[in-house]
């Protein structure tokens, strides 16, 4: 399965990296490919289109509005905060199985 994500958290420094890190780890750990668009104090690194046209579902674990989130409306979205994602990020990339299963 291939998964966007963005994370972004109010401050956007530590849980915003903190998020994306700890589902690059959950995703990959079930076999799935993931690129993570990150919205923080640094500023953003958009992911490309063509990524985001190829993926089966996209996560949102964000405190703030993630911008552009037009980009994604044509898949399945997982929505959380950050806190989730770093606790739990299994959940999430479960979650996203999920989605995908039921589309």
């Amino acid at each position: 399965m291939k998964i966007v994500a963005v994370t972004s958290c109010a401050t956007g420094i530590a849980h915003t990296y903190m998020a994306a890190e700890a589902l690059e780890r959950a995703a990959k750990a079930a076999g799935h490919e993931i690129w993570v668009e990150t919205q923080g104090a640094g500023g953003l690194k958009p992911i490309p289109a063509d990524i985001i046209a190829a993926a089966d579902v996209c996560i949102f674990a964000n405190d703030v509005g993630v911008r552009d989130a037009d980009r994604f409306a044509h898949l399945p979205i997982v929505k959380s905060i950050p806190k989730q994602a770093i606790k739990d990020s299994a959940a999430l990339i479960k979650e996203a199985e999920e989605k995908v299963a039921s589309a």
